[in-house]
């Protein structure tokens, strides 16, 4: 068992802190996650409960047993795949797709407690563990651009500026600029500070409707989505793609995003923090919503100062008061939250200059990653051609010492990830 550091009265409100900031980066979760688990046929006073215990019980065993400040929370892209691949394209219903996030959840700990987690960390290259950081900070600024209503879908492009004639989008160019001066000033809480400032102006200046309503009055029907999975399909083909396919997002996405989230992380740290993962993800079936990951928003919180357990646990804390002031959530604009997202993303990006630019074969899949990972709007899609295109390149560069029998496994793998992606 690992030495838990006595902290200071100093360092343990700098922890709290922290965990109060990664909470309200992340808390969008809570009412993103229920829609679209809705969209799947589950209902949607229900599923904000199965979203918020697991994040509850995620985020204090992450400080517990990992001693990391990582928020554990049901993972976005990873909710998409289960509402619109497993359900809307394979065809099963959402209890059966509970059932495969259970059993993606088992793969993933017979990785995690095998000898394949510490070869798969290995073996991985300091290029692309790089690129996965980078691609997950632009994804982070992308996110908080949209959410901040700073940017939207285009007429004739992908993305265009939104109107400056928009109050949403002006209040996030205050919050950005009031939360900018205050991180470059190095004032203690500057994310949190400013998600408050904007927050009380927004809702005197009555520029936040609330749209969703909740009540704890629901719990008292949460059996009908908690251990309702059906394994009924469990020997179909469109079940078994179903795991087979979520296995290799939740073991490669969670080695990423941990690996790019605490990247000076000892092997312990970092293994623990992999097997909490896992074991939680095991249970977000059980509970009666989509599988969890470490949530990248974690960083805005580890920007602030989080190193230990604390942090998260806070945040599990937060969560649970979520839970006690479900209506009070609605209150809390996306324009006070885009400025911490946004930082943060652009911190994570600043790896970049670790890339080898004078190698192509080295920077080349790496920014694949980068690059795929935002427009994708997907971290599992950006990885797998990162990975894939690591060893081809390498291979057609003439520098084949560069790989191992291992990578080129987990390359291999990722392919196939890519071909069941297209088949499903």
């Amino acid at each position: 068992m690992f030495q838990r550091k006595k902290l200071s009265k100093e360092e343990l409100k700098r922890e709290i802190l922290a965990g109060t900031t990664s909470f309200f980066a992340i808390s969008y979760i809570i009412m993103v996650n229920t829609v679209i688990l809705a969209e799947a046929g589950m209902p949607k006073e229900l599923t904000i409960f199965g979203t918020i215990f697991i994040s509850i019980i995620g985020s204090i065993l992450m400080g517990l047993v990992a001693d990391a400040p990582i928020v554990l929370t049901t993972g976005m892209g990873v909710n998409s795949f289960f509402t619109y691949t497993l359900v809307f394209s394979l065809g099963l219903t959402w209890q059966q797709a509970l059932a495969v996030s259970f059993c993606a959840g088992i793969v993933y700990l017979l990785v995690a407690f095998t000898k394949l987690s510490k070869l798969f960390a290995e073996v991985v290259p300091e290029t692309l563990k790089t690129g996965i950081t980078v691609g997950i900070g632009f994804f982070l600024v992308l996110i908080g651009l949209e959410k901040g209503h700073l940017i939207l879908r285009g007429e004739h492009t992908f993305l265009q500026l939104a109107s400056l004639s928009n109050h949403l989008t002006l209040l996030t160019l205050f919050s950005l600029i009031l939360t900018v001066f205050l991180f470059v000033k190095g004032v203690q809480g500057s994310f949190f500070i400013g998600i408050v400032v904007v927050t009380l102006i927004a809702n005197i200046m009555g520029m936040v409707t609330p749209t969703e309503h909740f009540s704890l009055g629901a719990l008292g029907n949460y059996s009908n989505i908690f251990l309702q999975l059906d394994f009924s399909s469990f020997f179909s083909k469109n079940f078994l793609l179903g795991v087979f396919a979520l296995s290799m997002i939740l073991i490669f996405e969670s080695m990423g995003l941990l690996k790019g989230l605490m990247p000076e992380a000892d092997e312990q740290k970092y293994l623990r923090a992999y097997r909490v993962t896992g074991f939680v993800t095991l249970l977000s079936g059980i509970f009666g919503t989509s599988p969890t990951v470490a949530a990248a928003e974690s960083a805005t919180g580890i920007e602030e100062g989080g190193k230990t357990g604390v942090t998260s646990i806070t945040s599990g804390i937060f969560f649970f008061l979520a839970l006690l002031a479900l209506p009070l959530l609605s209150y809390i604009p996306d324009s006070a939250l885009a400025p911490a997202i946004i930082i943060t993303g652009f911190l994570m990006i600043q790896q970049i200059k670790t890339l080898h630019f004078d190698d192509f074969s080295e920077y080349f899949p790496a920014m694949l990653m980068i690059v795929l990972i935002p427009f994708t709007m997907n971290i599992s899609d950006g990885m797998a051609f990162g990975f894939v295109a690591y060893p081809m390149t390498k291979w057609i560069a003439g520098k084949k010492a560069d790989l191992s029998l291992p990578l080129w496994l987990i390359s291999g793998l990722f392919l196939i990830y890519l071909i069941v992606n297209v088949l499903i």
